[in-house]
C-alpha cells in the first residue's frame, strides 16, 4: 500500500475525537439503519454513496449508485459530491480517486476490504516479470493489460509501458487494441478472464502459458515465452474459481432446459460448458431480457445471485446459483452497516476517516491506462 498512497489512511479519525469504531461494531446491524439515514440526510449532496453488486443487502440498499467498479467510479466523478463513500474493496476506492475530480475525497468504510485477486499481483513481482522479458528481448513486442481488479500501481505500470486497463465486458476489444501494437499480451492479474478472452479470439491454449511469480523465470522457458501470444498471470478470483464443470453437469441433469450463465472469471472448463458469459451487468441483462418462464443457473457471487433471483421471481422467472453452496466475497462482506455508519457520522462531524488517496505520480500513469481503455472500440 505504501507505494501507491500519499498518506497511509488511518483506522481512526484524522482530526478531533469520536466514538471508537469498536463501539459501533458491538452494536447490531438493524440499529444502524436510522443513524445511516440521519447522517446521509445531514450530509446531503456533499456525499455520494457507491455500492458494488457484491455488497450485502444491509449496505447496498443505502447506495445512490449500484454497479461494477468502473461504472461506479465514473458515476461518482460525474457528480458534484465532495465525498465519495465507496462500499466495495480497496482497488475500487483507488479507481474512484484516480478518476475523481480535484477536491473529491474517497472513503473506504473498512480498510480491510481488499481483493484477493488484486493482491495476487504485487508491483515488485510484475516489475521482475517485465525485467525477465527485457533480458529475453521480448518486452518490446509485449503489451501489458491489467484487469480493473488490480492495484493503482499495476494500472500505472501498464500505462507507463504502453498498455491499458480493461473490464470483463471490454476485454476482447482491449486484446484487439493490444495485438494491433504488439505480438503478445501480458495479462494481469486474472488468468481465467485472460484465457477465456484469448480463446474466444481463436488463440490456442498452448499459446497462453501461465507466468508463476513464485517460479524461476515464471516457470517458463525462453521458447515458451517467445511463442506465447498471451502471457497469463497466475491469479484468480476466489469466488469464481469455486465453480466447477461438474456443477454445470449436475444442474443440467436436474433442470433440463436450464440456461447456465457465468462470469468470465470462472475457469475455462466451466465457461466452455456455459450458455453465455458476461460481466455482472451483462448477467443481469441476460436475465432481465429473457421471457417469463425462463430458468437460469448463474455462476457468480451469491449476494448478486440472490438479488437477481428476487427480481426475476417478480417477472415470472427462476434464478438459482450454479453451486448451491454458493460462495460470498468475504472481503466485500467486510463492509458492514456499522462501518458505514461510523464513516458517515464522522463526516457529519467534519472528520474524514479511511481516506484513500493515490500518489500523484501513480495516479498520472494509471489515468493514462484508464483513458486508453475509453478509446478502445
Amino acid at each position: 500500500m505504501k507505494q501507491i498512497l500519499e498518506e497511509a489512511p488511518a483506522g481512526a479519525p484524522e482530526t478531533g475525537s469520536s466514538c471508537s469504531l469498536d463501539h459501533y461494531l458491538s452494536l447490531p446491524d438493524h440499529s444502524m439503519d436510522a443513524r445511516i439515514a440521519e447522517a446521509r440526510a445531514k450530509l446531503g449532496s456533499t456525499t455520494i454513496l457507491l455500492g458494488h453488486h457484491y455488497q450485502r443487502d444491509e449496505v447496498i440498499r443505502f447506495a445512490d449508485f449500484t454497479g461494477d467498479s468502473y461504472k461506479l467510479s465514473k458515476a461518482a466523478a460525474e457528480t458534484d459530491a465532495q465525498y465519495i463513500v465507496f462500499c466495495g474493496v480497496h482497488f475500487m476506492a483507488e479507481s474512484a480517486d484516480i478518476l475523481g475530480r480535484d477536491g473529491q475525497q474517497v472513503i473506504l468504510p473498512d480498510l480491510n476490504a481488499g481483493c484477493s485477486m488484486a493482491d495476487m499481483a504485487e508491483i515488485s513481482q510484475v516489475e521482475d516479470c517485465w525485467e525477465a522479458l527485457e533480458r529475453l528481448h521480448l518486452s518490446d513486442e509485449t503489451i501489458p493489460i491489467t484487469y480493473m481488479n488490480s492495484s493503482a500501481a499495476i494500472k500505472a505500470f501498464c500505462g507507463e509501458r504502453g498498455g491499458l486497463v480493461c473490464t470483463s465486458s471490454n476485454a476482447g476489444a482491449a486484446f484487439r487494441w493490444a495485438f494491433a501494437r504488439g505480438k503478445r499480451i501480458l495479462f494481469l492479474p486474472d488468468q481465467h478472464l485472460g484465457r477465456n478472452t484469448g480463446y474466444a479470439m481463436g488463440i490456442p491454449l498452448e499459446e497462453m502459458p501461465v507466468w508463476d511469480p513464485w517460479g524461476l523465470q515464471g516457470g517458463q522457458t525462453k521458447d515458451s515465452l517467445a511463442a506465447s501470444r498471451v502471457l497469463l498471470w497466475k491469479g484468480h478470483c476466489a469466488v469464481h474459481q469455486r465453480f466447477l464443470p461438474s456443477h454445470v453437469d449436475e444442474v443440467r441433469a436436474k433442470y433440463p432446459g436450464i440456461q447456465v450463465i457465468v462470469h468470465p472469471e470462472c475457469r475455462w472448463e466451466v465457461c466452455q460448458k456455459a450458455d453465455a458469459l458476461g460481466s455482472t451487468e451483462r448477467l443481469i441483462a441476460l436475465v432481465d431480457q429473457a421471457p417469463a418462464g425462463s430458468v437460469f443457473a448463474v455462476g457468480t457471487e451469491i449476494h448478486l445471485v440472490n438479488r437477481m433471483a428476487r427480481r426475476a421471481a417478480a417477472q415470472g422467472k427462476h434464478v438459482m446459483t450454479l453451486d448451491d453452496t454458493g460462495c460470498l466475497c468475504t472481503t466485500m462482506y467486510r463492509i458492514s452497516p456499522q462501518h458505514l455508519a461510523w464513516a458517515l457520522e464522522n463526516l457529519v462531524e467534519g472528520r474524514v476517516v479511511n481516506h484513500i488517496k493515490v500518489r500523484s505520480s501513480v495516479k498520472q500513469w494509471a489515468r493514462v491506462a484508464l483513458d486508453r481503455m475509453l478509446d478502445v472500440k
